[in-house]
């Protein structure tokens, strides 16, 4: 079992969130940086965690990391991004147009769309300029989770379509001017993402069947992008001589299943595969441990723990089926579970004769599969962008366009061609699953961490365009800020693992949502191993490291706190899903 080889000196590693993307890219920058390379790794996930592994504070600019000579690493933080792109942009209107001309001017630099093209700017010097990275051997990107990732690759295509066809400066990009000067440094950037011999994407994944087929999934949008150079790599692979331990061999019989199942045209990649690891990937040591696996000797008896465990999923579902109706939203870092959390509580509500509705903002969530039949009182729902996006269009042309001449109709459509229609689209239809927890419950299982936050400053940004201008705007999203920060109608939960960087990061998530006047109604614990009952050695040394994590959600960060353990049938199907919450 190895880490992945680099061949070329641009190695993308992308996946499903919680596939060990970060910590495997790490370790197979340290490998490098071991072998006397000089070696930048990049982080160009907004809720990235780079710092927290690596054990380093990063910012924009390469930072080395202490005690490995030859390792740098940055974030490309979007936040930061968009507000020096927005000043960028501005800064020279100041004192010529008015103050209202101004204010205006920053609204519209003020939403998604805006940190999108600032962090994808920030990417491309990195990829498309040769220069801005002459120093190092080899760049390893560290990628968002996969629907972010596959935006973030097809959007040199897209803006460089939408430049090319763009001549009435109509659209919301119609102010940043500046776009039409990156033309080459996008068309770079393409070349090197799609060159064999430049540029390699590491598919990773669990030895886990929903995990496979997302990779399987991103391997057939990259080839449809022109990315041909592809690895697939197993992280996390369990295995066992002991056969005395239902969890140990539930784990090991379940991810050889699933390598076993996979999709026949990732067979057909280079492949390695990392084993599971007892002690969490943050920090060098534990990174090392990675580089050196020959060296890292198992643990043969583990003490058993004495720690009190938090209740279970239940009592939350009952707390919450006391009011009636309402939204339960799921949120948390990618591949913490918030699916099958979601889908569960939606389960077991249904069950009590509740009407619900299990929703996904998530364009990588696979909530059908989750539920796997038909149950009375729940109805399975997803938004999807494409349709979303049809409507909206459908709707403005019609309100919008029908007094227009053709030259005006011309520029309306061209604007809703642009790539802020979908924030757009989508946001309402949010707003429209919020709305119908009036009715009955709606559970909506949210995008990952960093997506989530911009969908609330998206709220945030409309609820102050509808108090400014009392426009004609839906109820519903006139109403989503509110009904967001009324506790009654709204309980959050966060969805976390017990493991350092997804607690670290819920944490910080939680504080996110304070700023935004939102107070999370619980947490939830998924997949302990400590809560399984394990007696193997392995899995009960991975299970005492989970305690401190455990204790810090349980006694200092939530008001109610579920755990669930690992459980050795999957929570798959209404069977599987009612066994987290019975």
């Amino acid at each position: 079992m190895t880490l992945p080889s680099a061949r070329t000196r641009h190695l993308f590693f992308t996946g499903k969130g919680g596939v060990g993307k970060t910590s495997l890219s790490c370790a197979t920058g340290l490998a490098l940086s071991e072998a006397g390379k000089r070696v930048l790794i990049v982080s160009t996930d907004p809720a990235s965690n780079l710092d927290e592994v690596l054990g380093v504070s990063l910012g924009s600019r390469p930072t080395a990391v202490p005690d490995a000579p030859g390792l740098f690493a940055l974030n490309i933080d979007p936040e930061a991004s968009a507000r020096e792109y927005r000043e960028r942009m501005v800064a020279p209107y100041r004192g010529i147009l008015p103050p209202a001309a101004i204010t205006s001017m920053e609204e519209q630099f003020s939403g998604a769309c805006t940190v999108e093209i600032a962090a994808f700017d920030e990417f491309s010097k990195l990829l498309g300029q040769p220069q801005a990275t002459a120093e190092f051997d080899y760049v390893v990107f560290d990628t968002a989770p996969t629907g972010h990732t596959l935006r973030l690759l097809t959007l040199p295509s897209a803006w460089s379509e939408f430049i090319a066809s763009s001549d009435t400066g109509a659209s919301c990009l119609g102010p940043l001017a500046g776009l039409e000067k990156q033309k080459a440094l996008y068309a770079a950037t393409v070349d090197h993402l799609c060159d064999p011999a430049s540029t390699a994407v590491i598919l990773v994944s669990r030895p886990d069947a929903s995990a496979l087929r997302e990779a399987e999934r991103t391997r057939a949008e990259l080839v449809e992008l022109g990315v041909s150079n592809l690895h697939l790599a197993i992280n996390g692979l369990f295995s066992t001589e002991l056969a005395d331990d239902p969890i140990a061999n539930a784990m090991m019989k379940r991810g050889n299943a699933a390598l076993a199942a996979m999709p026949d045209a990732l067979r057909t990649l280079p492949l390695t595969m990392t084993p599971f690891l007892p002690l969490g990937t943050v920090g060098l040591a534990a990174l090392w441990q990675m580089v050196h696996l020959d060296s890292v000797a198992g643990p043969t008896k583990v003490d058993e723990a004495t720690t009190p465990l938090p209740g279970s999923l239940t009592a939350l579902v009952d707390d919450i089926a006391k009011a009636g109706h309402g939204v339960i939203m799921a949120m948390g870092k990618g591949g913490v579970g918030k699916t099958t959390v979601a889908a569960a509580i939606a389960v077991a509500l249904a069950t009590r004769g509740f009407p619900v509705q299990l929703s996904t903002t998530d364009p990588a969530a696979h909530l059908s599969e989750a539920v796997g039949e038909t149950i009375a009182q729940l109805r399975v729902s997803r938004i999807d962008p494409a349709a979303e996006i049809a409507q909206y269009t459908a709707e403005v042309l019609a309100k919008a366009g029908s007094n227009l001449d053709s030259s005006g109709r011309a520029m309306l459509e061209e604007d809703l061609r642009s790539p802020c229609t979908e924030e757009i689209a989508v946001f309402r239809a949010f707003a429209r699953a919020v709305d119908a927890g009036k009715e009955g419950f709606v559970v909506l299982d949210t995008a990952p961490t960093g997506h989530t936050i911009l969908l609330l400053d998206a709220a945030e940004s409309y609820h102050r365009e509808v108090l400014r201008t009392q426009g004609d705007m839906p109820e519903a999203v006139r109403s989503l800020l509110p009904r967001l920060r009324d506790a009654e109608y709204t309980k959050v939960l966060i969805v976390t693992l017990p493991e350092a960087t997804p607690v670290h990061e819920a944490e910080r998530l939680q504080n996110d949502l304070a700023r935004a006047k939102i107070k999370p109604y619980g947490w939830v614990i998924n997949q302990s191993l400590l809560a399984s009952g394990t007696r193997n050695p392995t899995l009960a040394q991975r299970g005492h490291y989970e305690i401190p994590f455990i204790r810090r959600v349980a006694d200092g960060l939530s008001s109610r706190c579920a755990l669930i353990p690992w459980l050795p049938v999957p929570p798959i199907g209404a069977k599987g899903l009612r066994q987290l919450s019975e």
